[in-house]
């Protein structure tokens, strides 16, 4: 399958060629609460594409979905909310300077969910408002078909804020069974797990009412070919979303406390591509901030609230979807065994943020000779079921 490139400020088309630039494509799904997303975001088991097959399961719990979880000084009200009488524990941001402080925890543990086929890797996301004093961590551990399970792997802690707080990735935490790659929980060469678990641990500051509210968890889990075939147009294509053109070339040398912009900021670039589309960026006030003389100023403040120490980069993709979720999106990550899926979302008025990767010439009109990992924003096919994308990197 493939993917084609779009220069910001004007369009350009590449072919649907066997370049494996999607590898089952790993999405940022962001819409209107409500909006009709095709059947694919549900799909619970493994599916078929040519010879090869592509095992993906997606599972998503919204506020009513969250009661079947487990809760540990945690309840329900309006979301996974930090209970009475919680945890106490300290909490030495490893960034920051105020030194060990004092908070109250409480914790929400997913339900097991069994797959039908051996996984590799999992990546959860989340919706979540955190006041300031506040934030969460995610993690997720793996059970094997001969019943051993995984430690615990921290996938992120996170808010959407950054007051003496920093939202970080974690490291790859190896052990004999699993290790994380950035915000991917990936098994050891040769393990497969046969169901997985998610843990949310809420924290606020001690002595405070304050508290993290959870309103939505997903997780995708998938075992994926290294390779997959083209896939053939289906009946949907012929549909151009308006999505609006953004650039993070125009960003390069702003704030390097966030990357600095220009090529390491595609995923917040894209990520405002789709929220513009929705309407739903940020206010003048919000991101008053921002030097006056930069352009695009929300891409600006989409970099500073994506930002993860640890990594040091803005393409944390839980970390995306979140951000998004403030205001008012239903985000979150999964992944799409070919463009005949994404095909559904566009046909439903759903522009993508999809992760790419591509050699040198293996994609036509790319403002870019190639990459292990880029994001851009997939808004439409032609009538021949080319792809036509808003590329950040133009």
């Amino acid at each position: 399958m493939a993917s084609a490139a779009a220069l910001v400020g004007s369009r350009q088309r590449a072919r649907r060629c066997a370049v494996p630039l999607i590898a089952a494509a790993l999405l940022l799904s962001m819409a209107q609460p409500g909006a009709a997303a095709p059947p694919a975001t549900a799909q619970t088991a493994s599916s078929a594409s040519g010879p090869v097959t592509k095992h993906i399961a997606t599972t998503r719990w919204s506020t009513p979905e969250l009661r079947k979880g487990t809760f540990s000084h945690t309840h329900i009200n309006g979301g996974i909310q930090i209970g009475p009488q919680p945890v106490k524990v300290s909490y030495d941001d490893p960034y920051g300077s105020s030194g060990r402080l004092a908070y109250s925890r409480g914790r929400w543990y997913s339900p097991w969910v069994a797959t039908d086929f051996g996984l590799t890797e999992l990546i959860a996301s989340y919706q979540a408002k955190t006041p300031a004093g506040t934030f969460l961590e995610i993690s997720a551990r793996g059970r094997t078909g001969a019943a051993t399970t995984s430690s615990w792997d921290n996938l992120g802690r996170w808010a959407s804020h950054d007051a003496n707080f920093h939202r970080m990735s974690l490291g790859s935490q190896s052990d004999d069974l699993s290790r994380v790659a950035v915000d991917t929980l990936v098994t050891s060469s040769g393990v497969t797990f046969t169901s997985w678990q998610l843990r949310l641990s809420l924290f606020r500051r001690a002595g405070t009412t304050k508290t993290p509210t959870v309103t939505k968890v997903a997780a995708v889990a998938s075992r994926l070919p290294a390779t997959s075939p083209t896939s053939s147009p289906g009946p949907t294509v012929g549909k151009l979303l308006a999505v609006p053109k953004y650039s993070q070339e125009i960003h390069s040398g702003e704030y390097p406390r966030w990357d600095g912009g220009g090529e390491a900021w595609c995923s917040p670039t894209s990520t405002s591509m789709v929220m513009g589309y929705w309407n739903r960026l940020p206010t003048p006030k919000q991101y008053a901030w921002v030097n006056d003389s930069y352009q695009q100023p929300w891409v600006d403040y989409a970099a500073r609230h994506t930002f993860a120490w640890g990594y040091d980069g803005t393409g944390d993709w839980p970390f995306n979807t979140a951000y998004a979720a403030q205001f008012g999106l239903d985000s979150f990550v999964t992944r799409l065994r070919s463009l005949r899926e994404a095909e559904l979302f566009i046909d439903a008025g759903i522009p993508l943020v999809a992760s790419i990767g591509f050699g040198p010439g293996e994609l036509d009109g790319a403002p870019i000779s190639s990459t292990n990992g880029h994001l851009l924003v997939i808004r439409g096919f032609t009538q021949n079921g080319d792809v036509i994308v808003n590329d950040p990197a133009a």
